[in-house]
């Protein structure tokens, strides 16, 4: 396959064998990938960084941009945060740690006090990728708005007013009747069509006759008459009334119409007057001193002294363009969008975080039962005795309650005041005012903040309403539950709750409950619009929680809630979201949180409430703050049964919590207080129920734990049982102890809260806590039991303790780590693996909550154990904590974790061991083989962990030791370093290999490693590190998948983000001596060794993003974003933001330029910019003109129509033309068509083509890979070249420039014109228009066009710096050299693509300076960019920008005038030439050419000439003039082109008038030659478009004859070849080929250089030409031309394909000829009638044509005018005609050979070629009749001759004369006879004899009963009475005729029984019986014996072995 369409690629894995795939076909470009033999690109050793900045000290000292070089001192450091808590105090306690000796509870009161440990990197800011860069600013704030041409509204068109000067001349406008202009159909009444036409004179002073379609001139017109070519207006009335005629100069004309005559007059009138006018325009003005006042003239005195301008033109360009620049890369859409991948999480402090938080606030609770409750009943009216609400939240769903209770006390003090002695209150508190102290203001608190880490719509707050104990529930409620009159009940309850409120104050009992909603949804939306439920009635029965959850699992259902019971009442509470800048909240430990501002402000606090939070991993976080809390729930006491105690009904429950057993010992103050006690009590009682004896219990104690707990530590519950009786005697016994149990809080040194079955006992003796556990032994006769000691009493505990764990592991753990802490009993090292291993067991949410204390743990056991299996079990431990964390999604508490908690631990002795180096070795152990592989999984998938660790414990391990003010080499040991590489190494093949089966892991494992290895950076010998990056980068290789490489460019992005990226690439020169400065550098400009190993990681960097590009698209891609973020980042860095640091980085980089060189060739498909001259796509140009474009690639030149407009053969939107398809021609390719140098071009085409094979294999590919990169590649990858292009030196780049091979130097203008379509706005013509700019759009439009504008001012900045570096260069051969080509092409290559206003303005100047210039290039020699020039600056002068209009008119008048100095001020030939040429390939390409807006830039060009005062004394103005009126004939002529756009035979006759009128200038006719060949082939004419080639090549050899230049050098007989003989030499091809000798030696042929090469191209064209239209027979004649010329150059290879090329061609004409499928032509003969066919303007038309047709004709009438009728008749006589009707006769003619010419024309081809005569036949009868009668019967035979012979270049050619022979009946019957014998000798004749024709033909002949046969023309003739009427002489002809007849169809016979098969041999009996009958018949006829033949048919000669050959078509003649 050729190379472009499959690339070999030898690869091979680096894996095992198994992922081994011997071929792989990927990509639409059939790569075909071998993976055995891929060759791995060679390795680099990296530089000894340290010893390098040793030896280089005073270099990089001395440098003035040292700071590049160098590392800051101040790189990281070590910082102390202060913990910051959001209380005012912290929540430790004092002593606390002191006090704890636990080592769990040590550890955990240190985590909680102790300061953040943060290691600050300086730089971090710059660490990531450019979107992290501080001060960063991506986009400009204000982008300036640029105007494309694109952007100007189409339908807004100048009108001519606007655009003209209209200075009183000559105007007027009004309708007109304006004739058909096609000079092929008369103008006729019918043809006229109404327009509006406008006189307008324009700025300079010529005048223009525009016509519209209505009244609206504002608009473009539809057609302009350009009147300075019109000679005279004259008055036709033949036509039409009122008509009057403007003849032009081209002898064509218009014809127009007026309404009336005085209309008509007014007209004429005006336009004479006009005519006369426009002689001499505007030179009365300029005499008179007016100077022109178009407002675009002010510029036309530059042209005047633009020279001197000149002088520093670079300056000019450069201030010009210094304004307002922007950075590339921050208009770069990417650079705008916000890509978060590469950003590291933000990592936070600890802190605390709550659930949903609702604030709860309590108003009123108020009952039916309503009363003054003061002893004189002044005062308000409120319950009658006071009620106690409770309030918590309850999750139904999860059966659990998730809030501690919040007690409030909403009693007004009045009704507190019933619950005191009048002398004190209970517990020694009096019901006083707030105090402004913390204890006063939280007295009784009425709003509560509560959190709810998982809300959902079935949580529910439930309010529990106590009062004092009274009696039942049912009797009490009772008075509450009626709506009688409720005064009287109200004062009896009052009565009674004062009495028992003054007794019973201190216990209380259940009474109502109620509940609502808070949340609507599980997202946390509080569900404002409920409110409390009716307060319903407490049942004694059901107070557990259970039993509630019951409750509330109804509490939807209204059917079921309705039946309990309801108290009449209302409990006002609000919910509502709180604030986060809430103020006065207190902890549920009673510390105030910031901001606290309740002093002094009269209001209670708000007071959190403790929070349950689910057992749950995902509900948790890392405890930070200190909490002791232990919440008691007494359940149920069951004494139904018991028989200790006489009277235990009313029972209370005392909680006590107590450090001892003894008699003497107090109950500890830690008890929470209700409302109106004190904050802390030393009991609490439970709610009391009436005259139970096994009541059921809800209440919740809550306590503050000591912060150490010991064995004595218990809870005793005391029994009371309470009398409720209000008599005078029994008043004094309150209450009555019926028994107690106890709980210790501690079992086997660990707090083991659930729930517990207690016994209860009689009594309480010293020491009862050892009684419990030997109660069943029965040895602690102290105790006496309740029930036999049974477990009575049901009690449940809940812990929230942020210094105890009820996990037994954990505790395991850290116990068995206290024994072994020195100056304890030193329990054995080796039982702690037991102990670590248990770990992994540890409940997920206690290993979040103690995360940070068990981490650290971990690490002290890490540093401190001696057995490397207790740090590998301690480090799987780790890898499992991490691991769970990550899967439960808190990853981000390890993050906090690493960055403020982590703290290593300093050494103290040198044998101290780090962290850092147990870690590394312990990674090292888990990732052997022999580990489990679930472990080292989960240490890769989470590796980042232990890198941050190591980093940490790195930096503080330098900052602590003081080693960080020590060398690099220096500061860590041997086994560290070698751990490190160890580690570095193993991870590699983890990763390589197990990405398939672990992407996660392995993909997270590639990052860590980058992060780790770029943090090294910092810390280590960084030569070391390079080398670890080096051994890391040489685990991958070439053919790996896609996934290996985004791993390995992932791990570079890292890696290069490095904030001290620049210095470690030290950008410093290398060489040897001593170079201080930079300017003498010896630049690396490609990716060398020593490049590589200087600057280490751009050259790893480069050389992998070399080797991607040969790989797939998807990995190309990951490469290109790779290298152009780092890019990216270097533009935006502010360390580096001045313009000598951006060139001393743009100094890294310029190997970019050889690896985008190396894969230019990939390149050529971005652009489909054409050439206007020779019309080969831009990438044809790349491909020539670079000279290495792979061998065996196809030829992607286009076959493109260029004159779509003109030849319909195009869209009519099409931008740009395509002169040519694929060779050069009279103007050729810029590169192609010198002369002699093609031998040249391929050798350096191959030689270079082998260098970047082998430059690809250094990259690691063995061939060089070939397809094409797509748009998004390509475009990002010259975003990244012009950035290095615009920020390199000029040093620099006149460095590179000089050591750039030839070839490196065209592929550098290769990438700097490709990057112009690809990098400019989508507004560009040649891709699609960019859409109009929405909201949406419109910034992305803005970044657009402020992208084409920067690109193009780069270009053009690098343009100017080469012109001005490399002008000798460029003049060489006067100025006609590849490389000045090659810039040209460049800077022509601005024009083409769309750009921005301003750019234009930029281009203008630089394109005038390079004129200026390097005046020989386009005025001497070679007119190629002479006229590639004129075209694109007559394409911008048809821009709708006013502003671009008058830049490029200027500019061309600017060119005109410089050849016109350049001829020493005699002529412009060259420049008028090309403008001519250049017009007329515009016309058709371009739609509106011509239109006002280019009149309008041809006025200022006009009056440039007119103003100039340098040029006032020559001819140059007038020849400026001629030019303009030269122009609008031209517009004018292709005028009627456009009409006829869609009839392509009239489009081809007006181009070939356009071409013979051109006949002296060979550049146009050949540019009109070429258009026809075009349309030929569109309508599938070849053999016509073959013609058209063949008069191009004559056309360029007798000029080269004319110009005197031979042929091949050293050509013994010149006179024989075809440059001696001119066009002549293709006599032998066509006749026609004369018509070229017309070429007169005027100007016209004074700048045209066509040459050999041209010539050749040109001739095998031609063979193409000839090859499709099927005329094999030419090519030899072609080739004869050739081969002479290939025969001197001893050009083998050449020589060897036209011998194969002739060999296929004669092959092909013996097919043809044997088969006779070939037809070569159908002519018809096509003739005009009718009066109106012979008006004077079109008498042309009443000759006849004849129509040559190559293809099955069908007759199109769709262009015939509906006046024009179809003639059937013979004679035609124009007497019989109607006036008003035109008349078409079409008649089938056939080639007329005369007898000499049938024997010199042997073939059927030679029969058909060059036919110049042709022949039809008309029958008629002497009395008029067509048809009569055998001997009646007349014919006439007319020969036409036409002027050309056919084929020609056109289909049409014209009648030149006739001849007329008319036959008598008998010789009618002679040549019928004649031509029947000449048919059967045929048909016998025939090689492969036809064996349907001939029996038709035989049947025909022989058959008796046909009666216009033979027979009939003997009868009529020969018989006796006939014979007389006719002469002898016929008579005796015609009877020699039918002896030959006879013998010629018995030799048919003779045939036919030779072939025929058996089944016809009863067909061919029958026709011997009818040939029998027929020499019979015919001997009676003629009185002779004609002889039957039977020797003959019998032993006719055989035809051994004939074909039989199917039939072929009969083209009978109509």
């Amino acid at each position: 396959l050729p190379l472009p369409r499959a690339c070999f690629e030898y690869r091979q894995h680096q894996l095992s064998p198994q992922t081994e795939e011997p071929v792989e076909f990927r990509d639409s470009g059939l790569r075909v990938v071998l993976r055995s033999q891929w060759v791995k690109p060679k390795v680099v050793e990296p530089l000894d960084y340290e010893s390098v900045l040793v030896q280089r000290k005073t270099q990089i000292l001395s440098d003035v941009l040292r700071d590049m070089l160098q590392f800051p001192v101040d790189d990281f450091q070590m910082a102390t945060v202060p913990r910051q808590g959001r209380t005012l105090q912290p929540t430790v306690p004092r002593g606390a740690e002191q006090s704890a000796s636990s080592l769990f509870a040590r550890e955990c009161i240190k985590t909680y006090s102790s300061d953040w440990h943060v290691i600050t990197y300086k730089y971090d800011d710059y660490s990531g990728n450019f979107h992290q860069l501080p001060n960063i600013a991506p986009r400009p704030e204000k982008l300036p708005a640029h105007v494309f041409e694109v952007d100007e509204d189409a339908d807004k068109d100048e009108d001519t007013a606007s655009l003209g000067s209209q200075k009183g001349g000559v105007s007027k406008h009004g309708w007109l009747y304006k004739g058909n202009m096609n000079s092929a159909i008369s103008v006729t009444m019918r043809s006229f069509k109404r327009r509006y036409f406008q006189l307008a004179q324009l700025g300079d002073g010529s005048y223009n006759l525009n016509f519209y379609k209505d009244e609206k001139i504002s608009k473009e017109p539809k057609g302009t008459i350009f009147l300075d070519s019109c000679m005279e207006v004259v008055q036709n009335s033949k036509v039409r009334r009122f008509a009057f005629e403007l003849k032009m100069q081209d002898k064509g004309s218009y014809v127009l119409a007026a309404d009336s005559e005085v209309e008509m007059d007014d007209w004429i009138s005006n336009l004479t007057r006009t005519l006369h006018c426009g002689a001499e325009p505007s030179l009365q003005e300029r005499r008179n001193g007016q100077p022109p006042d178009d407002d675009d003239l002010g510029k036309s005195d530059i042209s005047g002294n633009f020279q001197d301008s000149f002088q520093s033109a670079r300056d000019v360009e450069f201030k010009m363009r210094s304004d307002a620049r922007q950075k590339l890369f921050s208009l770069d859409p990417d650079t705008q969008r916000l890509d978060l991948s590469g950003i590291d999480p933000d990592v936070k402090q600890f802190e605390e975080k709550f659930g949903k938080r609702v604030l709860v606030t309590c108003s009123n609770l108020s009952l039916n039962l309503q009363s003054c409750v003061s002893e004189n009943e002044e005062g308000p009216t409120t319950n009658v005795e006071p009620f106690f609400v409770v309030l918590s939240l309850f999750d139904v769903q999860n059966s659990r309650k998730i809030s501690a209770d919040f007690h409030v006390d909403l009693n007004p003090p009045l009704v507190r005041a019933m619950m005191a002695p009048p002398s004190a209150a209970v517990n020694g508190v009096m019901d006083t005012p707030p105090t402004l102290t913390l204890e006063g203001a939280l007295q009784y608190p009425t709003q509560g903040v509560f959190s709810v880490t998982c809300p959902h719509p079935d949580i529910f707050l439930v309010a529990r309403i106590e009062k004092v104990l009274q009696g039942s529930i049912t009797q009490c409620a009772e008075p509450y539950m009626k709506n009688s009159d409720s005064s009287k009940v109200a004062q009896k309850v009052l009565k009674n709750a004062r009495q028992v409120c003054s007794r019973l104050g201190r216990y209380k009992m259940p009474f109502a409950w109620a509940a609502r909603p808070v949340f609507k949804d599980a997202s946390g939306t509080l569900d404002n619009s409920a409110c409390f439920s009716a307060l319903y009635r407490q049942d004694a029965s059901k107070l557990l929680d259970e039993n509630l959850f019951k409750l509330l699992a109804d509490f939807r259902k209204p059917e079921k809630m309705a039946k309990l019971p309801v108290i009449l009442g209302n409990l006002d509470v609000t919910i509502d979201n709180v604030a986060p800048d809430i103020a006065n909240c207190v902890t549920p430990s009673y510390i105030p949180v910031r901001p606290y501002e309740s002093e002094g402000c009269g209001r209670a606090p708000l007071l959190e409430v403790e929070e349950f939070v689910p057992p749950s991993a995902k509900c948790s976080q890392p405890f930070i703050t200190y909490n002791n809390h232990l919440y008691v729930y007494p359940k149920h006491l069951k004494y139904d049964g018991q028989k200790s105690f006489a009277k235990a009904r009313n029972i209370a429950v005392c909680v006590e919590l107590r450090d001892s057993d003894g008699d003497d010992t107090e109950p500890l103050k830690c008890i929470y207080g209700r409302p109106g006690d004190q904050l802390f009590c030393t009991h609490a009682y439970a709610a009391v129920l009436h005259h139970h004896q096994s009541p059921e219990f809800y209440d919740e104690i809550k306590m503050e734990l000591p912060t150490q707990l010991h064995e004595k530590h218990h809870l005793l519950f005391t029994f009371y049982h309470i009398s409720c009786d209000s008599s005078t005697k029994k008043r004094d016994v309150l209450e009555t102890a019926v028994g107690s149990a106890w709980l210790p809080l501690l079992k086997d040194g660990r707090a083991a809260m659930s729930e517990q079955q207690l016994p209860v006992a009689c009594n309480l003796p010293a020491g009862y806590l050892s009684s419990q556990d030997e109660r069943n032994k029965h040895s602690s006769p102290e105790v006496k039991w309740v029930d036999g000691g049974r477990p009575l009493f049901r009690v449940s505990t809940h812990l929230v303790s942020t210094v105890y764990t009820q996990d037994q592991h954990l505790h395991n753990f850290f116990h068995h780590c206290q024994k072994m802490a020195p100056g304890s009993e030193h329990a054995p090292e080796a039982e702690l693996v037991k102990y670590l291993k248990s770990l992994h067991a540890m409940e997920g949410h206690v290993m979040i909550n103690f995360l940070p204390t068990i981490l650290n743990q971990l690490v002290h056991v890490l540093t401190t154990t001696r057995q490397e299996d207790v740090a590998v079990n301690t480090t799987r431990v780790m890898v499992h904590i991490v691991a769970q964390c990550h899967e439960e999604g808190l990853e981000h508490y390890l993050r906090s974790y690493v960055k403020y908690v982590f703290k290593a631990e300093t050494c103290s002795t040198a044998s101290d061991k780090t962290v850092h180096e147990e870690i590394a070795k312990a990674m090292t152990a888990i990732l052997k083989p022999s580990t489990d592989f679930l472990t080292s999984n989960k240490l890769l998938k989470y590796s980042w962990y232990f890198f941050e660790v190591l980093a940490k414990s790195m930096a503080q391990h330098l900052l602590e030791s003081g080693k960080v003010k020590l060398s690099r080499n220096q500061r860590f040991t041997a086994p560290f370093h070698h751990a490190v590489e160890t580690l570095v190494t193993m991870v590699g093949p983890h990763i390589t290999q197990k990405y398939k089966d672990n992407l996660d892991a392995t993909r997270n494992a590639n990052h860590s490693l980058a992060v780790f290895i770029k943090r090294c950076f910092t810390f280590m010998d960084r030569g070391f590190v390079f080398k670890q990056i080096s051994n890391y980068i040489s685990c991958f290789g070439p053919g790996d998948s896609k996934t290996l490489y985004e791993f390995k460019f992932a791990f570079l992005r890292v890696v290069c983000n490095h904030e001290h990226y620049v210095p470690l690439n030290l950008p410093m020169a290398f060489g040897k001596g001593r170079i201080m400065r930079f300017q003498d550098l010896q630049l690396d400009y490609s990716l060398t060794d020593d490049f590589c190993k200087n600057h280490f990681l751009v050259g790893l960097l480069l050389r992998e993003v070399g080797g991607a590009l040969q790989e797939f698209k998807e990995i190309r891609q990951i490469s290109i974003h790779a290298l152009k973020s780092l890019l990216t980042k270097h533009a935006f860095d502010d360390r580096y933001a001045s313009k000598s640091q951006q060139a001393r980085l743009a100094t890294l980089y310029l190997p970019v330029f050889g690896l985008l060189q190396e894969n230019v060739h990939r390149l050529n498909q971005v652009s489909s910019i054409k050439d206007p001259v020779n019309g080969s796509n831009s990438h044809d140009i790349i491909a020539t003109a670079t000279q290495h474009k792979p061998a065996g690639t196809f030829d992607s030149s286009l076959h493109k129509d260029v004159f779509g407009v003109i030849s319909g053969t195009a869209s009519p939107h099409v931008s740009t033309p395509n002169v040519c398809v694929r060779h050069a021609e009279s103007r050729g390719s810029l590169v192609s068509t010198d002369s002699g140098n093609s031998l040249l071009d391929r050798n350096s085409e191959k030689t270079s083509s082998l260098d970047k094979i082998q430059s690809a294999s250094a990259l690691g590919s063995s061939v060089l890979c070939c397809d094409k990169l797509d748009r998004e590649e390509i475009k990002n990858l010259l975003m990244c070249f012009l950035h290095v292009l615009k920020s390199m030196s000029e040093d620099a780049l006149f460095t590179y420039w000089n050591k750039a091979s030839p070839s490196e130097l065209m592929d550098f203008f290769t990438l700097l014109e490709a990057s112009l379509p690809m990098l400019v706005s989508d507004s560009s013509p040649f891709f699609s228009p960019r859409p109009a700019c929405g909201h949406g759009d419109a910034d992305a439009c803005l970044l657009e066009a402020n992208v084409s504008t920067e690109v193009c001012l780069t270009v053009l900045d690098t343009l100017s710096v080469f012109i001005m570096g490399f002008k000798t260069q460029l003049c060489a051969d006067m100025g006609h050299n590849v490389l000045m080509k090659k810039v040209f092409r460049v800077h022509l290559c601005l024009l083409q693509i769309s750009q921005s206003e301003a750019a234009l303005k930029h281009v203008f100047t630089s394109l005038s300076t390079f004129i200026y210039k390097f005046p020989c290039t386009f005025f001497d020699g070679r007119a190629d960019m002479c006229a590639s020039m004129c075209y694109e600056i007559l394409n911008c002068c048809n821009s709708k920008l006013g502003s671009t209009r008058s830049e490029a008119a200027h500019l061309l008048y600017f060119l005109m005038k410089s050849n016109f100095e350049h001829t020493g001020r005699k002529s412009f030939v060259r420049t008028h030439l090309q403008v001519v040429i250049a017009v007329s390939q515009l016309i058709s390409a371009v739609v509106g050419m011509g239109g006002t807006r280019f009149q309008h830039s041809l006025s200022i060009i006009n009056n440039c000439a007119n103003s100039d005062k340098s040029i006032k004394h020559t001819a140059f103005s007038s020849d400026v003039k001629d030019l303009t009126k030269c122009i609008r004939t031209v517009l004018m002529a292709t005028e009627q082109m456009k009409e006829h756009e869609n009839d392509p035979e009239m489009l081809v006759d007006l181009q070939y008038s356009l071409a013979k009128s051109y006949a002296s200038t060979p550049e146009l006719r050949k540019t009109w030659l070429d258009s026809m060949a075009r349309i030929h082939v569109k309508n599938g004419d070849p053999s016509e478009a073959a013609m058209c080639y063949v008069h191009v090549a004559a056309l360029v050899a007798e000029y080269l004859k004319r110009k005197g230049e031979c042929g091949p050098r050293g050509c013994e007989r010149p006179q024989e070849g075809m440059f001696w003989q001119g066009c002549s030499a293709f006599r032998v091809i066509t006749p026609n080929i004369e018509e070229e000798a017309a070429m007169m030696e005027d100007v016209g042929m004074q700048d045209v250089h066509f040459n050999e090469e041209v010539l050749m191209e040109l001739l095998e064209e031609c063979s193409d030409g000839l090859w499709k239209a099927e005329r094999y027979e030419l090519i030899s004649d072609i080739y004869r031309l050739i081969i002479p010329i290939y025969e001197q150059r001893r050009d083998f290879e050449k020589l060897a394909h036209l011998y194969d090329r002739l060999h296929r061609a004669y092959t092909k004409v013996m097919e043809v000829m044997h088969s006779g499928k070939r037809l070569l032509g159908t002519f018809f003969r096509v003739a005009f009638f009718g009066q109106c066919m012979h008006t004077q303007t079109h008498t042309d038309l009443s000759r006849a044509r004849i129509m040559h047709l190559e293809r099955d004709v069908v007759l199109n009438t769709n262009h015939v005018h509906t006046c024009v009728s179809y003639l059937s008749v013979n004679q035609v006589n124009p007497k019989d005609l109607e006036a008003k009707f035109a008349y078409i006769q079409v008649t089938h003619v056939t080639p007329y050979l005369e007898e000499k010419e049938l024997e010199e024309r042997r073939t059927d081809f030679e029969r058909s070629h060059n036919i110049q005569r042709f022949v039809f036949e008309t029958p008629f009868t002497a009395d008029g009749r067509r048809h009569g009668g055998v001997d009646e019967q007349c014919k006439r035979r007319t020969v036409l001759t036409t002027t050309h012979c056919f084929p020609y270049v056109k289909k049409r050619i014209a009648v030149m004369y006739e001849h007329h022979t008319d036959l008598s009946p008998i010789e009618v019957a002679i040549d019928e006879m004649s031509s029947k014998v000449s048919e059967l000798r045929a048909l016998c004749a025939a090689p492969g004899v036809d064996m349907i024709r001939l029996q038709l033909k035989l049947q025909g002949s022989i058959s008796v009963q046909v009666n216009v046969g033979p027979l009939a023309y003997a009868r009529a003739f020969l018989d006796d009475a006939p014979a007389k009427k006719y002469p002898d002489n016929k008579v005796k002809q015609l009877k020699d005729l039918f002896r030959q007849f006879v013998e010629a169809c018995g030799q048919a016979l003779g045939v036919n029984e030779r072939l025929i098969k058996e089944d016809q041999q009863e067909y061919h009996d029958e026709m011997k019986t009818s040939y029998r009958d027929l020499t019979r018949e015919l001997s009676l006829i003629m009185h002779e014996q004609v002889h039957v033949a039977h020797h003959r048919m019998l032993k006719c000669p055989r035809h051994d072995r004939i074909p039989r050959t199917d039939p072929t078509p009969i083209h009978a003649n109509p």
